[in-house]
């Protein structure tokens, strides 16, 4: 393991244009949770966004004659974000949804209990779960404070305390490691949508007082180097200036590089779906780990089958800082967690509609909420392992 290196993380805001399907995905998601029997309801959702359009396809199992309001999602969803633009607005948008569909026969077979037969995994795959200590939130420090630094502009945005950015933005931490742990950052990038009358000069006035504010001050110093809107000009943007589409960000959404990620998106399915619901359990069985002191770092993986209840494997790795072995630390997360789906489901109490708000700046480091939001970041596992 390296000791002395550098290392990026980027996030992107609530109106990237990927972010902005993924948040259309998952505000359809909470729509069919909340309907009577959530644990009977499937989704898995695609939305494309480009100038003043909204597409959206995906196959969909919800309660006998609920008629879903795809619509009035997608326009509540846009609002919210903010986009009150000429290229692309919440009211004016073009809207599609001629590509949404039952779900196939053939996956419901191998997905529902039937008989002596469990709900079995919703498709096959690899999953990964990490944490560490270098935050509070026992996250990757770059990617923790990219997600942080777009959450306070957007944060002043909504509230007017700030006027002239706009929802698209991008922000990118470069952190500096001494002995496996950050101690400094080199660079900050932020690029940011903006008025048509605000300079690179205006833009730099807004956002630098915020990334002070957000990166630890003792890792601040003459040397950082803070780039603003590095091209200059930031007026077209959102879906008008680049197309999104839902899935495109998981790194964004997971780890910021610093661990595997599977391959599988989150936004727009179901927790039936093993991409989501794994992954969340994955981190929630990691962060626990790391923070009962068996070990400084914790990197997990579950595969599945369609159709099969049980993990296919799971592997664990503490990178040489756990205080037992690997083997004897998969034998206790076996003990402990429940890791077929409808146990993940179960434990994390996920068929509730608590998606839509996890779509943007990050899935992993959030406070658990009483609505149930998060659940996979609780720490209530430390006496059991």
């Amino acid at each position: 393991m390296k000791n002395n290196y550098l290392f990026t993380s980027e996030s992107v805001s609530e109106g990237h244009p990927d972010k902005v399907c993924d948040i259309i995905s998952d505000s359809i998601v909470d729509d069919f949770l909340s309907q009577n029997n959530p644990e009977n309801s499937r989704v898995a959702m695609e939305t494309l966004v480009t100038t003043n359009k909204v597409v959206i396809a995906g196959e969909v199992r919800g309660p006998d004659n609920y008629k879903c309001d795809y619509e009035k999602l997608a326009r509540n969803a846009v609002k919210d974000i903010g986009y009150e633009q000429e290229g692309f607005h919440w009211k004016n948008f073009s809207f599609d949804c001629s590509g949404v569909h039952s779900q196939s026969a053939d996956i419901a077979m191998g997905v529902d209990a039937s008989g002596n037969k469990d709900q079995g995994a919703g498709d096959q795959g690899i999953m990964f779960g990490y944490a560490c200590k270098e935050t509070p939130s026992l996250m990757p420090a770059p990617i923790y404070y990219s997600h942080k630094i777009l959450e306070i502009m957007a944060s002043e945005r909504k509230s007017g305390k700030t006027s002239g950015i706009q929802p698209d933005s991008k922000s990118q931490v470069t952190l500096q490691y001494r002995n496996g742990l950050p101690e400094s950052c080199t660079k900050v990038v932020v690029s940011t949508q903006h008025d048509e009358n605000l300079d690179q000069a205006g833009v730099s006035e807004i956002i630098i007082p915020l990334i002070k504010e957000i990166i630890p001050e003792k890792w601040m110093s003459e040397n950082t180097e803070i780039l603003i809107n590095p091209t200059g000009k930031f007026v077209i943007g959102g879906p008008d200036g680049d197309t999104g589409l839902t899935g495109r960000k998981i790194i964004v959404d997971t780890y910021g590089g610093a661990a595997p990620h599977g391959g599988g998106a989150f936004s727009g399915k179901d927790p039936t779906k093993v991409d989501r619901s794994a992954a969340y359990v994955a981190r929630y069985i990691a962060k626990n780990i790391v923070a009962s002191e068996i070990a400084e770092r914790c990197t997990l993986q579950l595969a599945y089958a369609i159709g099969v209840s049980e993990p296919l494997s799971i592997y664990v790795d503490t990178h040489g800082t756990s205080k037992m072995s690997d083997e004897e630390l998969i034998n206790r997360i076996n003990s402990t967690v429940d890791l077929t789906p409808r146990g993940i489901r179960d434990q994390l109490n996920l068929h509730k509609p608590i998606y839509k708000k996890s779509a943007a700046y990050g899935h992993f480091g959030r406070e658990p909420e009483p609505d149930g939001s998060f659940s996979w970041e609780k720490l209530d596992l430390l006496k059991k392992f």
